[in-house]
Formats: C-alpha cells, structure tokens, sequence
C-alpha cells in the first residue's frame, strides 16, 4: 500500500528524547503533520522535521483541548488529504495511550496505519531510579494500573488481586487516588511496610520522587506537592533503589546495604 496517506501511532517514550526508538524518529523526520498529545517534551517536539504542521490535541483531568472523539475524526480527515501523519503519543500508544481506540476508528474508516511502540513509563521511569520491575525472590510479576476514575468515580479494582506482595504494581496518573490506593491495598493484607515510590516528571528535567511505604508515601507526597504527571511504583523491588540508583550511588557503595534499608525520602 502507498506510504501516502498512512497514519503512524508513534509512541514518544516517557519524556527523555534519547529513549526514542529509532523508528520512531524516522517518522517524526518524514511527518506532513504531528498531532501530538499534553505529555510530550519539548526535546522531542524538536525533532520533528522542518516545515511539518503540528496540531496540538492535549488531554488533562477534566481538561480536554479536543474530545477523543474529535481527535478520531482528526486523524480520518488528515489521512484523506494524502499526507503522512504521525500521531505522537506519550510512552506507548497500547499502554493507557487510547491508542488501540484510535486505531480501531481507522480500521473502521479504512485507514492504513502502523503502530510504533515507545518505552513506557513503568519500565522508563522506573529504570531511571534503579527500581526493577521484576527481581528473583522479590517479584514474580507486574501488573500496570490505571490510577484514576472517570469523573469523582471511586476506583473499580480488584483490590484483593493487586493485594500480592509477590508482584510489583504500577500506577499510572494514580496522585489523586494516592490515598485510596494506599489504604485499600492494606486494607487486603498489603504490607503497610511494602516499599513504594512516587515519581513526577519521569526522566525529563525537574524529575522528582518521593521513596517511602504503602503507608507513608501519601503523606511525603502531600508535603512536597509533587506535579502531575506521577507514576506510582508500589512492590518489594522499590527497595533496591538504594543499590541500583546507578545515576546517584557510587558504584563502590552499592553492596554496602544488603538488607533493604526501609527508605524515606524525597528529592528534586
């Protein structure tokens, strides 16, 4: 099929224009136009190539510059006009991007498209502060979590399920809710002591977080006021952040600490 007129789902990563794929950028080189969402840098926006349009189409709480359901028809009426369109989405398109929503639009409108996959913010981010996601004897899985609910909802989740000190959740967009997350994982047998972290502005300039436990991190993060966006990082693996922080800790440092020191702190 000709390469006119396709639609890219473009995932941006978490923010660091360096954790870009390699495809990713070549779209944006190649783009007629970028419709591009609230949670990309500026770095990135950058590399887009010279004389491209970009068409702006953020989505914040309660906030949006365009309805997900114009943005749909956005894309259809772009992709007439014979041009390549990439359509710029912040950490991965199928991971909580709507990206899959978008794309079933264009199959039903007979649009050709191609998905190209971005770094997502639980593995971005939560390599930036040496946290796995997954560690032999301390996590056998992981489970990505939305953190919000439309409207004033509560949170619909199974709570009971989450509750598994054996796999390390993630929370995306969870500040609002920080409290009820903290309070119904304990409430099913969650750890008040399980390590957990909260990190805004993941892996860009003016990154910072807050380490502490299911108990406490509501707490940190109310006497800082951390900005949106915040990823929650809650599971034993928090804990090794203290060893494998390899952009802070001396390497000579990082067996110096063997028991999973209990963490509190937050920093800029």
């Amino acid at each position: 099929m000709d390469e006119t007129g396709r639609i890219y789902l473009v995932g941006a990563g978490p923010g660091d224009p360096d954790l870009l794929t390699v495809k990713a950028l070549k779209a944006l080189k190649k783009a007629d136009v970028v419709v591009y969402d609230r949670l990309i840098s500026d770095e990135i926006l950058d590399l887009i190539g010279p004389g491209a349009a970009r068409i702006f189409v953020g989505k914040a709480a309660s906030n949006h510059h365009l309805p997900q359901e114009d943005i749909n028809a956005l894309l259809v009426k772009l992709a007439k006009t014979s041009h390549t369109i990439v359509r710029l989405k912040g950490g991965d398109p199928f991971v909580f991007g709507r990206g899959s929503e978008e794309a079933l639009y264009l199959a039903r409108h007979n649009i050709a498209f191609e998905v190209i996959p971005g770094i997502t913010a639980a593995s971005g981010i939560s390599s930036s502060l040496g946290i796995p996601l997954t560690h032999r004897g301390l996590s056998t899985g992981v489970r990505f979590v939305t953190g919000h609910a439309k409207g004033d909802e509560d949170l619909d989740l199974d709570w009971k399920s989450l509750a598994d000190e054996q796999t390390t959740l993630v929370f995306y967009m969870g500040l609002a809710n920080l409290s009820e997350i903290s309070r119904r994982l304990i409430a099913e047998g969650l750890s008040p002591g399980t390590p957990a972290a909260a990190v805004s502005k993941g892996t860009v300039n003016g990154q910072r977080q807050c380490i502490g436990t299911l108990a406490d991190l509501s707490g940190l993060v109310a006497d800082i006021d951390l900005p949106s966006p915040v990823l929650i990082i809650v599971g034993q693996v928090v804990g090794l952040a203290d060893m494998l922080n390899w952009q802070e800790l001396p390497y000579e440092d990082a067996y110096s600490a063997m028991e999973l020191p209990e963490k509190r702190e937050c920093s800029a």
